[in-house]
């Protein structure tokens, strides 16, 4: 009975993958057929649906240089890359999940090239100020992780870039409204995803 759910679930999603660029719909098509005949349910709940990949594709748009906080088992991080052929990719996660390298062994090599893994908190990097475009906030969802993240990502984005909120209003996450109210940030939410601009 779980099964036919999952399946049917599936099912409906796939029917999102036309919002996705070719190579990243073929990338997910891909990952839920590995996910189903290796048995792994984790990466099947906790990766970005295909809606919010789009919205976080597009917001990414134009940015060569676009940072993920939690790479969990690495769709979100192949969808950023295999998105634009220029793009680079570094991904921060302390915890590194034993699946991700079954994901990102899709990805041609020249692809999987642009992609840098660091096994670090999030909140804990000092990057280069007005080094990135994109930031893709879907770390450990509580208040005070979200919160600091931001403040350690924040002087890295460039003005006009973009930080967008994974899991916003998410009733398992309610720390990740927590954190962008106590941040005072004024934004925008697109699906489950809350965006933040730097001023221009």
């Amino acid at each position: 009975m779980a099964r036919r759910r999952q399946a049917r679930a599936l099912a409906r999603e796939a029917v999102e993958l036309h919002a996705l660029p070719p190579r990243v719909a073929a990338f997910y098509a891909r990952a839920w057929w590995t996910a189903v005949r290796s048995g792994d349910g984790y990466s099947l709940v906790v990766v970005a649906r295909p809606a919010d990949v789009a919205t976080l594709l597009a917001l990414a748009k134009g940015h060569r240089s676009v940072v993920e906080l939690g790479t969990a088992t690495g769709w979100t991080t192949a969808a950023l890359a295999l998105a634009d052929d220029h793009r680079h990719v570094a991904s921060y996660d302390p915890a590194v999940r034993p699946e991700r390298e079954r994901y990102l062994g899709l990805l041609h090599p020249r692809d999987r090239a642009r992609i840098s893994l660091h096994q670090v908190p999030a909140q804990n990097v000092r990057p280069e100020p007005a080094s990135v475009g994109f930031v893709f906030i879907d770390c450990a969802h509580d208040r005070q992780t979200t919160a600091d993240a931001f403040r350690a990502w924040e002087p890295a984005v460039v003005w006009g870039g973009v930080i967008a909120f994974h899991d916003f209003d998410h009733p398992d996450y309610p720390g990740v409204r927590e954190a962008v109210e106590e941040l005072g940030l004024a934004g925008e939410v697109r699906g489950g995803v809350f965006v933040w601009r730097k001023p221009a």
